[in-house]
């Protein structure tokens, strides 16, 4: 009779070990403790600081043509050099008329990567008959002019704002941002970020004058 009281007692161990391992496994499966939900993102403010202009910008850009055959056309300006492209604009042709006189169309044409501020026929209209009769027939001060309007580098409108060194070796400073700029305090940009294949070019509303 001992032999079956111990194997009764092992069987009963077992049992008891079994019911054990399924019980814990019970409050393992049990409901899970809810999960706590991450925090929604925050959108980060709007930015108010002014639009950066990816393309042409300013109201003088209405008066160029849209016909991309058109060698006055920013499609066709892009595909040649800053004074060819300038030849076909109708708002520029007084600045041609003054690059050719000061011989310096080769030379603008073969810059590589600069920053045109070029006047308008208008803007060169603002000037007394006299002076621009004086400039147009003096070519070292008209080579001076001209050569003020021209900044080493291509500027986007994001870095146009500030004083950069001219060609003709002064100083231009630019104030404004987003789409609007001046430049030395008076001559506004009326069509801006003009492509050309060498050049970007930023027509104003008024001649810009070297100090003497």
């Amino acid at each position: 009779m001992r032999p079956m009281k111990l194997t009764a007692t092992v069987i009963a161990a077992t049992v008891a070990l079994g019911l054990a391992a399924c019980g814990g496994e019970a409050e393992e499966t049990g409901t899970a403790a809810p999960a706590t939900s991450a925090p929604m993102a925050t959108s980060a403010p709007a930015s108010t600081a002014p639009a950066m202009a990816d393309g042409q910008f300013g109201p003088g850009c209405a008066a160029v043509p849209t016909d991309a055959a058109d060698p006055g056309s920013f499609a066709a300006m892009a595909q040649v050099p800053v004074a060819t492209a300038a030849s076909g604009n109708p708002l520029l042709s007084t600045l041609v008329t003054a690059v050719k006189k000061a011989d310096l169309v080769d030379s603008l044409n073969s810059a590589q990567g600069v920053t045109v501020f070029a006047p308008t026929n208008d803007a060169f209209g603002k000037l007394p008959k006299a002076d621009l009769d004086k400039v147009l027939a003096d070519k070292k001060m008209l080579t001076d002019v001209l050569t003020y309007h021209v900044v080493q580098g291509k500027l986007a409108p994001g870095q146009l704002a500030g004083t950069h060194k001219t060609l003709q070796g002064g100083d231009v400073t630019v104030s404004g941002s987003g789409t609007e700029f001046t430049v030395n305090g008076t001559s506004m940009v009326v069509c801006g970020n003009v492509q050309t294949a060498n050049a970007t070019v930023y027509i104003v509303d008024s001649v810009l004058m070297p100090k003497s």
